[in-house]
């Protein structure tokens, strides 16, 4: 599983629907599922973006995480992380998980972050077409992988 993070002074998701997703201060997670992943990658991923220390402390370090500061976490599914593009000029998208098991582990993501987070979390919509608005609050992002079978790392 992939985890592209963006720390936000505010994010929204818009899909043909209107807003779908809205957040302030928080996190601004783009999230892939690869082939492999599994319910116990996804609860490892959460963990780890829920404590992940990305915000200043008093003496402007990073060292609060979400759980600390009491921010907001907005999810949005985006396979084309895993996309493979070592090579050509088009990027291959056979690294990322078919969709029925992309959608189920999204959902499972958004599920353990809803029970982290209670009351904190937005997604987007799985499959739609979204536009995703963010304030970059750093600008600070980080990319974290989670290969199958890796989950008791810290």
């Amino acid at each position: 599983m992939i985890l592209l993070i963006q720390r936000v002074s505010e994010a929204l998701v818009h899909t043909e629907e209107g807003i779908v997703g809205k957040i302030g201060r928080g996190l601004l997670a783009f999230v892939a599922v690869e082939p492999g992943d599994d319910d116990s990658t996804a609860r490892r991923l959460v963990e780890r973006v829920v404590a992940y220390r990305v915000f200043n402390d008093e003496a402007g370090r990073m060292n609060l995480s979400l759980a600390d500061t009491g921010g907001e976490l907005l999810l949005v599914s985006q396979f084309t992380l895993a996309a493979d593009t070592g090579k050509g000029l088009r990027p291959s998208f056979t690294t990322a998980a078919a969709p029925d098991l992309g959608r189920r582990l999204f959902d499972r993501v958004v599920g353990y972050a809803r029970e982290a987070l209670p009351g904190r979390v937005a997604t987007g919509r799985f499959g739609a077409e979204m536009k995703v608005s963010l304030v970059n609050d750093g600008p600070v992002t980080f990319w974290l992988q989670f290969p199958a079978g890796a989950t008791n790392e810290s």
